[in-house]
């Protein structure tokens, strides 16, 4: 329950997409004199290097965002924090989503973290300083707990290791009571493609209880050979104006992609 840790996967191809699109909306968002909330279930440590033996490894970022970078101009939120982060932490860091946000919001804004790993969430805690809160905790737990938050424009990100099966049983249900709890805010369910495809009855049960809720999955190669993951997707409550062109933005991007010899 507590062995994923996300070094190992940090600047994949479904961090691509997740964390484009994350950056995208946040920069939307805060585009807004008005101040937001931004919670996140399943933090991870912020701050990853991609140097690092854990990446290496797996070899994910390699085919990921090393690989794919110049898809985004300058001014694209994403890769504005993956050049600040750059600057400040050298040329093989890499932002985790709870980085992604303190670099887009404001002072006036609230960031709300859970990390249940305890090593994970010590350094979750040292990457963000005073500038979140965070939750040594279950992170459905804190969402249900903390919503609707206060301010109550906002944006919660929900995105497990999908280690645990029965996951994709109840954060269905979690969400429907969330969307209902805080009926404004953004809500975004990150889930990987896997070829035995255990995502699909979850999103069969979302879309029947949440019908407005937009799906938005990319299909691309497996980063080596066996590796199960062939695609990312996101289910997304309330989604900001303009969501769906950028949606189609990044399907067009990963539709470039094909399998490296």
């Amino acid at each position: 329950m507590l062995s994923y840790q996300h070094g190992y996967h940090a600047g994949n191809l479904a961090d691509v997409h997740k964390h484009a699109a994350l950056a995208w909306m946040l920069g939307y968002l805060a585009a807004k004199p008005k101040p937001l909330s931004y919670l996140e279930s399943h933090a991870g440590r912020a701050l990853y290097r991609l140097d690092a033996a854990e990446a290496e490894k797996t070899g994910e970022a390699a085919q990921g965002i090393l690989r794919v970078r110049d898809w985004f101009a300058p001014d694209h939120p994403y890769a504005q924090v993956i050049e600040a982060v750059r600057a400040d932490h050298g040329a093989q860091a890499y932002p985790g989503s709870p980085e992604i946000a303190a670099r887009l919001l404001r002072e006036t804004d609230r960031i709300d973290l859970a990390e249940l790993h305890p090593q994970e969430h010590a350094a979750l805690a040292t990457a963000m300083g005073d500038r979140a809160r965070t939750h040594r905790r279950d992170g459905i737990e804190m969402a249900v707990a903390l919503t609707p938050p206060e301010p109550r424009r906002g944006l919660l990100l929900i995105d497990p290791s999908w280690e645990i099966k029965e996951d994709y049983r109840a954060i269905p249900q979690a969400m429907l009571r969330i969307a209902r709890k805080w009926p404004v805010g953004v809500i975004v369910l990150w889930y990987p493609i896997l070829r035995d495809a255990p995502h699909a009855p979850m999103l069969r049960q979302l879309e029947r209880d949440i019908p407005e809720g937009v799906r938005h999955e990319v299909a691309f190669p497996p980063a080596r050979k066996g590796h199960g993951m062939t695609g990312s997707g996101l289910f997304v409550v309330n989604p900001p104006y303009g969501f769906h062109a950028q949606a189609q933005w990044l399907s067009d991007r990963f539709a470039t992609m094909a399998p490296q010899p």
